[in-house]
């Protein structure tokens, strides 16, 4: 090489040693650019070194950096963890002394013994998620050699260690001297190969700083030896000079081979580690190449050069141009390479002499140096000297032969081949005989022949998670056309997958409705889409489209499933261009290497272009060994589907006319919400393919808690496996179900049938044993709720309706909903029914059974609620069946070990609290409690014990055991090292779970007992001490796969309370583990710490630090329940719920003030008791007005609060001796203190700021009452109704009318006529202005002071009459009609028409005439009333057969104008809040008498039916009331008509018809029809009930 190049050369050596100088140099001393190269080494992602960078860290920086300012910098967790691990190492090794410096005069001589000694393997296996082997290790990336690693251990580690280089390729962003920097020995480089000796360069590339294989002499003549040259300087020079040299090289090398009869390629623009000492020897740089021309026309100097220059001229090929890749490559740079064929033919007898160009500078000419013969001697051509001459021509003729030999040895040579059958089938099912169902695949490819379509079967019949299609015409023509007709897919843009809006993860992958359907992402544009995304070129892909794709794989590499999953293959169809290229790229870098990626491609010529550009991120070697290259796709399509199932028989559905219908794949997959139960399930199996072994695993893993499937039925059915044992409650259920088909009775178009059932009593397997029975008869299926509702019932009416031509016809379908919410079912249900309706289906059709399976801890009070449909399960066995359950338990012991059958062994010894403990004992005797494994069991347990259908995923744990298995190449291998991973103990108890949807593996507990037993035999571990270990878990919260769920659980666990109406046997104030710490372990302390950890776990969830509130507030610690109440609001502050806690911290310090003073308060401390009142005061009607705006929920407990508190508070004041009390104890003086403007001298100035307060008390506390009485008027309350009442908790949530009764006499007491006894000097100390107020409060006192405790006393039979009667007399004597305002009047009136309900003969009841001449002021159209005015304008204005026998239209213009108000209120109050939350409370029917006797209240009609009214109409599937003999008596049936779907009848005239709304839609006729039906009044309007047509 010339000199001119030597000081940059020099420039380079020094950077590239001052960057390896950090290996060596104190971490103290370590620059930005030293801690840039570490982490290089350490694999972190190129983005963050820059951030790093950036930021100036330093060695010294290096030492203090932590998670959160790594977590700032936007770090994702395993990158932070993998850095923070390496930190702490290299903190151990440093304080080490360092070796001496190597001698950096000649790097090119660095040996293995000078490298860092690679860490032990144990070390690497305790480090977890992101432990690496450190490149720098593998001798193989050190010395560059021929020889490769065979065994696979050999190639992982090679692999591995080659990683490095694509992250130092790929460095993007950096400054400029370290993109020209050379790769020094420090770092790892990958191996190349070299071109194709003598064959055309076509696709093939070499990549930049890639190593080929060293230079080397004469083997066996026809291997090509190789040389390599810089030329790096001398490229930059003119022409002559650069042709001089160029022509100097070739002609020198060639003699020497053609001397020696060897083939020969000499390289340019590939280092000589002698003479470029900054470089790796044999080191890919590329020059740059100004003229292609300038190399070819320097070698037309061969003719003068040789003496036999026509052989010279055929062994020497023209040069080839090989292009340079590489990310960071800016120029386009080639390898330009001189091929040297020495055939037989043309060196035969001739010795060369070659006479070398030179250029002169001194002349500026070209000039010839001597002629001189040259040869090989190993890696270097050289001069033959003058003395061995001779002997050098003498061996001439035997080189000949032997070149003759050669050749004719070449020629005989067969091409080996590849078994690539085997090595697809190896590549495709991760080492296995089959493809594993829990694989998924994500399929790369472009574009697709006509041709190639027909052998692309294996692919539909692959678990494909998404494609990435980059042919736009793919939709048209191409695999997405075809894809379609065997499969139902999304099809997405590159920007569906970009997240711009920032959807969480759970919101991304519902809204892409990943898992459902294969995903179809258009890479590149969609030719027939009319949208915008349209197809691109290259260099527009590049940058428009790139960033996209990046983010697409990005999320579903780093979110979606972990790697072990997947597979993503690549199938090249036709030509590749950069963006597949690209692709490979991001997937390479996301999946950390090749274990997961393999390429499929027919033609070679396709693969070789695919695999020059991706040799760039992957050496050339593994990309070979996970490709399949050159197999016919035909060979490919047979070779895979042999590693499939057989799948013979179509998938069958029972019709109506008793035949089948086949349901195809497609349809089927587009009712993704339902897990379809086919006529023929299972039937495809063939029997032969299942051996013993996989029988009994099938079996093993029900016996030891697992779900049921279909395919152990199916088994059962043929005999190759134990029979189902039936509990007797499988033949309620069937009776029930039987009952619904095809019983007597008026049927609605969804009924429901509910099973209850304790945990691992066997419910869920009763539910799926009818309908495996139920299949042939009707269409079954499991629905899946963690789908919207108008999702699920679209796919239900579908699945009804599929194949059918009569709609009214079709068979029902049995949806089994398994742990579902009430509230989901009953949105269900009401849609179904809506759909139905709309579609006009016979009135009497069933069309679809709901069979809901819940689990409960106390199921029997779930059934106690709807005994008629509700069928319960515990783990109590009959007689019957515990004799069926011993008998197969001892015949089971005889064929499986008992552990792997202990959960039915449990069950068949009724889950007896003994049995369990002796169980666990024996299982947690020697169980190391040291250990990660014992822990994770504790935790699982914990959560298992509180959560239902908890469960942590085996990503997680693989993670916080420090496994590596969830990065391992192999997944059946995964579950091998998780389980060799687990003690005896952990497999007896761990069951494993497999998510349906994303097939992800989950851990959970056998059995809800034994978790809970484990935690009890723990005396050394308390719960709070589980729990909280569990909070500090970093690698269970922050791992990315299962995220969402595993935090939920946790959540729950602190957060979610036991309710009786969700099963559960008490209702909780606090969670229930909280509530264990504070109770059992009687640790408040310990609950708070935990609730506060908790906290900051997440992310200060202010709803945590509501719980924190009620936690101390429960324990009296007001301070701190006030500090965390404001935090919560401060997060929140328009919660209702919140305002509420908020409240109610307050609540509790007034009353335990209170209760510690014994209620008897000093004066003067009056004001430190009354702040406490005021303040919770204040924040309840905060919470009032936060409920009002609140649109979807309804919260009352504000209003409940400020009653409870203004009644405490009124009983203090009347303890005062400053207020004059009588003998009741009523105090005059306190009275004229809250109602008037007086206030006492000694109170005057001390209570200053509290006088408005206490005056409005009265006012506050009547509103609120007002609001809950209206309020029980508008909507029924069930819990009310049931007759058993106990452990219900707070008596305002489970029975608010009678709190409210109770409230109202409490608070009427101070206002009560008693006050009016007259003074000393016989004067009314009383004014007239409250007067009135008093007289009403001796009203209220009685109940009659709203229209919700004037109806409750219809049903009170003991004294109504007496209590309505004084009503009545009172509003008579006290408060003249005219006097009246309009809310004393309706309840006046209202009291009336109670009063006649229970006494219709009381001599002083107003006629029906007077009443409604006392409803006028109410038909004032410019003033607004209470929706209860309006609710007695229909009482008192519907029809009366003997009053209105004339026609009047003015009396159904008042009965329009009341609807139309009531309705308008009605719509206000209700919201947006689902109907079956607040349902409309009837409080008339319309009987057969007139006048005020035809208004029959809704207690006079429940007592003819065992039940309240709203039973009546929620079980009317189970009772027909109009049926009724009693009730047909009572009730009057109302002529009417159906229009339209709507419900009408007929005014006073004939013309005028009112709207009567129907209680169920589903009983309106399609077409017009003539109608009867029963009326009902509430507050919602007018509402018909049991409508029959005429």
């Amino acid at each position: 090489m010339s000199e001119e190049g030597r000081p940059e050369r020099g420039a380079l050596c020094s950077l590239a040693a001052e960057m390896e100088d950090y290996r060596v140099r104190p971490l103290d001393d370590w620059t930005e650019d030293h801690v840039r190269e570490w982490l290089r080494s350490i694999h972190i992602k190129t983005e963050y070194i820059d951030k790093l960078f950036d930021e100036e860290v330093t060695g010294p920086a290096l030492k203090k950096i932590n998670d959160e300012f790594l977590k700032r910098l936007g770090m994702k967790q395993g990158q932070i963890q993998l850095l923070i691990e390496e930190r702490n190492e290299l903190l151990k090794k440093d304080k080490v002394p360092s070796p001496q410096p190597r001698s950096r005069k000649n790097p090119a001589k660095l040996s293995l013994p000078d490298l860092p000694a690679q860490d032990d393997a144990g070390h690497q296996a305790t480090q977890g998620m992101g432990a690496t082997i450190h490149s720098e290790t593998s001798a193989s990336t050190i010395q560059p050699s021929e020889s490769h690693p065979d065994t696979e251990e050999e190639h992982l580690i090679s692999e591995e260690a080659l990683s490095l280089d694509k992250t130092q390729n790929r460095s993007a962003g950096t400054k400029e001297k370290d993109k020209s920097r050379p790769a020094h020995k420090s770092q790892s480089i990958s191996m190349t190969k070299f071109r194709p000796f003598d064959k055309e360069v076509g696709i093939f590339k070499y990549v930049k700083g890639h190593i080929l294989p060293p230079e080397s002499g004469v083997e066996d003549l026809m291997a090509p030896c190789h040389e390599f040259k810089s030329l790096i300087d001398a490229s930059k020079l003119h022409r002559e000079k650069l042709q001089a040299k160029f022509a100097y090289e070739v002609i020198k090398f060639a003699s020497a081979c053609m001397n020696v009869r060897t083939n020969g390629t000499i390289h340019f623009g590939v280092m000589d580690s002698k003479q470029d000492q900054c470089y790796k020897h044999g080191q890919v740089m590329g020059i740059l190449v100004k003229d292609q021309d300038w190399y070819v026309d320097a070698l037309d100097c061969i003719e003068k050069c040789f003496n036999h220059s026509d052989a010279a001229r055929a062994c020497i090929r023209t040069p080839k141009f090989i292009e340079v890749v590489g990310n960071d490559c800016e120029d386009q740079c080639f390898v330009v390479e001189v091929d040297v064929v020495s055939d037989s033919a043309n060196v035969k007898g001739h010795a060369f002499q070659a006479s070398l160009p030179k250029f002169n500078d001194k002349t500026n000419k070209r000039i010839q140096e001597k002629k001189t013969y040259y040869r090989r001697i190993g890696a270097k051509s050289v001069p033959v000297p003058e003395e061995d001459l001779v002997v050098f021509i003498q061996k001439l003729q035997n080189l000949d032969e032997a070149r003759e030999k050669a050749e004719q040895n070449v020629t005989c040579d067969m091409p080996t081949i590849e078994d690539l059958g085997r090595k697809i089938s190896v590549l495709l099912t991760d080492g296995k005989k089959y493809i594993n169902e829990s694989l998924r695949y994500i399929l790369v490819t472009n574009q697709c022949t006509e041709d190639q379509l027909m052998h692309v079967h294996f692919l539909m019949r692959m678990d494909i998670l998404c494609v990435f299609d980059f042919d736009p015409s793919s939709d048209d023509k191409g695999l997405c056309s075809k894809y379609k007709e065997h499969h139902a897919i999304n099809i997405h843009s590159l920007e569906s997958y970009s997240n711009e809006s920032r959807m969480s993860t759970g919101d991304l992958k519902n809204k892409l409705s990943l898992f459902n359907q294969t995903s179809w992402i258009f890479c590149n544009g969609r030719s027939n889409y009319r949208g915008g995304d349209k197809p691109c070129d290259e260099s527009t892909w590049v940058r428009t489209k790139r960033k996209l794709l990046k983010k697409a794989i990005t999320f579903i590499c780093d979110e979606i499933l972990p790697k072990g999953y997947y597979i993503v293959v690549f199938l090249l169809l036709s030509s590749v261009e950069k963006p597949i290229i690209d692709t490979f790229h991001e997937f390479y870098t996301e999946l950390n290497g090749m274990d997961h990626i393999i390429c499929i491609s027919e033609n070679k010529e396709d693969y070789e272009k695919w695999s020059n550009q991706a040799q760039t991120s992957c050496n050339m070697e593994i990309l070979d060994k996970r490709s399949i290259v050159g197999m016919q796709l035909s060979h490919i399509d047979a070779t895979v589907q042999n590693l499939l199932p057989l799948s013979s028989s179509t998938r069958q559905l029972s019709v109506s006319t008793k035949g089948v219908c086949v349901l195809t794949t497609p349809d089927e997959e587009r009712m993704h919400s339902l897990e379809v139960l086919c006529t023929n399930e299972c039937d495809n199996i063939n029997l032969e393919d299942l051996n013993k072994e996989q029988i009994e695993e099938i079996e093993t893993t029900f016996y030891r808690g697992g779900k049921v499937n279909w395919k152990h039925f199916w088994l059962a059915e043929q005999g190759k496996c134990e029979a189902f044992i039936e509990r007797e409650a499988c033949t309620d259920v069937h009776n029930i179900l039987n009952e619904i088909l095809y019983g007597n009775r008026m049927r609605l178009p969804v009924a429901r049938i509910k099973i209850a059932h304790q945990p691992g009593s066997g419910g869920s397997t009763v539910a799926r044993q009818i309908l495996w029975k139920k299949r042939k008869e009707l269409r079954c299926a499991v629905l899946k709720s963690s789908f919207l509702i108008m999702t699920a019932c679209e796919h239900a009416v579908n699945f009804r309706e599929y194949e059918e031509k009569d709609i009214n016809l079709c068979h029902p379908v049995l949806l089994l909903i398994e742990d579902c919410d009430d509230e989901y079912i009953d949105d269900l249900r009401d849609e179904l029914t809506k759909v139905m309706v709309s579609k006009k289906i016979t009135p009497s059709k069933l069309c679809f059974i709901l069979l809901s399976c819940k689990r409960a801890n106390a199921p029997e009070n779930l059934s106690r609620f709807s005994a008629l449909e509700t069928v319960a399960i515990t783990h109590k066995l009959s007689k019957g069946e515990k004799i069926k359950f011993t008998t197969k338990a001892e015949k089971l012991k005889k064929q499986f070990s008992p552990e792997s059958i202990i959960t039915f062994i449990l069950m068949s010894q009724e889950f007896v609290e003994e049995y369990v403990t002796n169980f666990v004992h024996n299982v947690m005797e020697n169980v190391d409690h040291s250990s990660n494994v014992t822990r994770l069991m504790r935790y699982v347990a914990l959560l298992n014990c509180y959560i239902q259908n908890s469960y942590i995923s085996m990503s997680h744990c693989e993670a916080f055991m420090g496994l590596a298995a969830h990065t391992a190449a192999v997944s059946g291998l995964r579950q091998c090292n998780f389980n060799s991973c687990l003690s005896e103990q952990a497999k007896l108890i761990f069951i494993e779970r497999v998510d349906p949807v994303t097939s992800i593996t989950c851990i959970h507990i056998i059995h809800p007992y034994v978790a809970q037993e484990i935690l009890k035999q723990l005396p050394d571990n308390p719960q709070s001490q589980i729990a909280m270990a569990l909070l500090q878990e970093d690698v269970l919260f922050h791992h990315r796969f299962g995220r969402e769920e595993f935090l939920g659980f946790v959540r729950d666990l602190l957060f979610r309370r036991r309710k009786i109406s969700r099963g559960d046997s008490v209702d909780s104030f606090l969670s229930p583990l909280i509530e264990h710490v504070c109770e059992k372990e009687e640790n408040q302390e310990k609950a708070i710490d935990l609730l506060k950890v908790a906290y900051e776990r997440f992310e200060k969830d202010p709803f945590l630090a509501q719980q924190l509130a009620r936690l101390h507030y429960k324990y009296d610690k007001f301070d701190a329940a006030k500090y965390w109440a404001e935090t919560a609001r401060s997060q929140l502050p328009n919660d209702s719920f919140i305002l509420d806690t908020e409240g109610q911290v307050y609540k509790k310090r007034f009353s335990f003030l209170l209760d510690k003073s014994n209620n008897v308060v000093p004066l003067e401390d009056f004001p430190k008791f009354f702040e406490h009142a005021l303040k919770a005061m204040q924040c309840f009607r905060a919470a009032q007005k936060a409920a009002r705006d609140e649109s979807e929920t309804m919260n009352n407990s504000g209003y409940f609060g400020e009653v409870e508190v203004g009644c405490r508070l009124l009983k203090l004041l009347s303890t005062f001796e400053i207020f004059r009390q009588n003998k009741k104890d009523k105090s005059h003086e306190l009275l004229h203190y809250l109602l008037t403007d007086y206030i006492p001298e000694a109170i005057k100035k001390p209570w200053l700021q509290y006088h408005n307060y206490l005056k409005g008390l009265h006012q506050n506390i009547y509103n609120a009452l007002e609001w809950i009485s209206e309020d029980l008027s508008y909507f029924q309350t069930d819990k009310s109704d049931d007759k058993e009442q106990k452990n219900r908790g707070e008596e305002q949530v489970n029975s608010p009318r009678k709190w409210l009764l109770r409230k109202i006499k409490v608070f009427a007491e101070f206002f009560s006529s008693h006050l009016l006894l007259p003074s000393e000097n016989g004067e009314d100390n009383i004014n007239n202005s409250i007067s009135k107020l008093i007289q009403r409060m001796n009203i209220y006192g009685l109940g009659g002071g709203s229209i919700t405790t004037i109806l409750s006393m219809i049903s009170d039979h003991s004294n109504s009459i007496t209590k309505l009667s004084n009503i009545v007399e009172l509003y008579t004597k006290c408060l003249p009609g005219k006097n009246l305002d309009d809310i004393d009047l309706i309840n006046y009136i209202m009291s009336q028409i109670a009063l006649a309900c229970v006494a219709p003969d009381y001599p002083k009841l107003l006629t029906f005439q007077q009443l409604r001449d006392l409803c006028n002021r109410f038909q004032n159209p410019r003033k607004s009333f209470p929706s209860s005015a309006y609710l007695l304008l229909l009482l008192l204005y519907w029809k009366d057969d003997i009053i209105d026998k004339v026609p009047d239209a003015a009396k159904d213009r008042i009965l329009s104008f009341a609807l139309q108000n009531i309705r308008r209120l009605h719509n206000i109050r209700i919201k947006n809040i689902p109907v079956r939350k607040k349902r409309t409370n009837v409080l008339f029917f319309l009987g057969h008498n007139y006048g005020l006797h035809k208004l029959l209240h809704r207690s006079t009609v429940e007592k003819h039916m065992e039940g309240p009214v709203n039973e009546w109409r929620l079980k009317s599937d189970y009772l027909d009331v109009g049926k009724l003999d009693s009730a047909q008596k009572l009730l009057r049936t109302v002529p009417g008509f159906a229009e339209n779907g709507k419900i009408y009848a007929m005014g006073h005239c004939i013309k005028e018809r009112i709207e009567i709304v129907p209680i169920n839609n589903s009983s309106v006729p399609y077409g017009n029809e003539n109608v009867t039906f029963y009326l009902g009044f509430t507050y919602a309007g007018l509402l018909a009930y049991n409508i029959k047509v005429q």
